[in-house]
């Protein structure tokens, strides 16, 4: 499996940023797919993710709103569109997959993203005034 983030970088208060993770080597439907941040001397926090099957995605309460997880059909690729960034949204953020529980919701990997099985390399994100 192989996870491969791009779209990281710098911005200002305020602005927006579109984050992109191409996934292969596992079967698309039958995972979730999410994003992780880890700020300096935090903890890692699920934030996102989203699932295929059905089109379920969650929101860490941080980002809802601001925030939004795509897929763009048939190609394996899911988007993290970062809108009215914060200061606090500083972080190396890392694309996940998780296998799709039937005892669980999809939302358990939001707040247990240590669950995710699969991790990509990670891309930085520094929101400066």
């Amino acid at each position: 499996v192989q996870l491969v983030e791009s779209g990281g970088g710098w911005v200002q208060v305020g602005g927006s940023l579109r984050l992109s993770c191409t996934a292969s080597g596992l079967t698309f439907d039958d995972y979730v797919i999410g994003w992780v941040r880890q700020a300096p001397g935090k903890e890692r926090e699920g934030i996102a993710s989203y699932s295929s099957n059905g089109g379920n995605t969650y929101y860490a309460e941080s980002v809802e709103a601001r925030f939004t997880i795509s897929s763009a059909d048939g190609k394996h690729t899911v988007y993290l569109q970062m809108n009215n960034l914060k200061p606090e949204d500083t972080a190396d953020y890392f694309c996940a997959a998780g296998p799709r529980f039937t005892a669980f919701s999809d939302s358990v990997y939001i707040s247990n993203p240590g669950q995710f099985a699969y991790w990509g390399q990670g891309t930085q994100v520094t929101v400066s005034s």
